[in-house]
């Protein structure tokens, strides 16, 4: 519910303006920080579930960990770029602010370095493109995975069921096994016994 809460929030970011979008970003470092510590209880209690319990539940609480630093990486890519945006503002704003008088010796506009800026920039978006659709094939791969795990998870529950039905059979065996000792060595005395008196009183 809490990770949901954040990406609700985090929808805010883009359509916030200039002065509350620092509350809506304080606000979403907040929460986040608030399921960070949330999930050091979470894995304290599911390292105290039962054994066969114990596997899942640390997998739920490994996906929590990772979509909530997706939602802390995000945070920080917005900012990068809120802070990239802002700065290319004020540096416009100097811009046309300034003044120029004549033989002026900071008259010239320094194309070059602005043309750089703006490849440096160019080179930032694209880096965090590429760091986005990898994260993206990550949560996919790991999303894959986890699927991969539960169903290994069932298979391996379904081999412990049927290995505590072959104990019980084996235990059945193992008794009747016992018990049909007992009745041959009862049945050997008992023709033992037989033979003995057929001899006594008949020759």
């Amino acid at each position: 519910r809490q990770v949901h809460e954040v990406q609700s929030h985090m929808g805010r970011l883009e359509t916030s303006d200039k002065d509350s979008v620092h509350l809506v970003e304080n606000e979403i470092q907040a929460r986040i920080d608030n399921i960070f510590s949330n999930l050091e209880r979470l894995e304290i209690l599911s390292s105290k579930e039962p054994p066969n319990k114990r596997q899942s539940a640390k997998l739920r609480v490994d996906q929590l960990k990772y979509d909530v630093q997706h939602l802390q990486t995000a945070l920080r890519n917005f900012q990068q770029r809120r802070y990239l945006r802002e700065q290319q503002e004020r540096q416009r704003e100097e811009l046309l602010a300034r003044t120029f008088t004549t033989n002026d010796s900071d008259t010239t506009i320094p194309i070059d370095e602005t043309l750089q800026f703006n490849e440096s920039l160019q080179s930032a978006h694209r880096g965090m493109d590429e760091l986005i659709g990898s994260g993206t094939s990550i949560l996919a791969g790991l999303r894959d995975q986890r699927v991969t795990l539960k169903g290994t998870h069932k298979k391996i529950l379904d081999v412990a069921n049927m290995l505590g039905l072959s104990n019980t059979v084996m235990r059945l065996i193992e008794k009747r096994a016992f018990q049909d000792k007992f009745l041959m060595l009862g049945g050997m005395a008992v023709t033992c016994l037989i033979m003995f008196l057929v001899v006594q009183y008949l020759t």
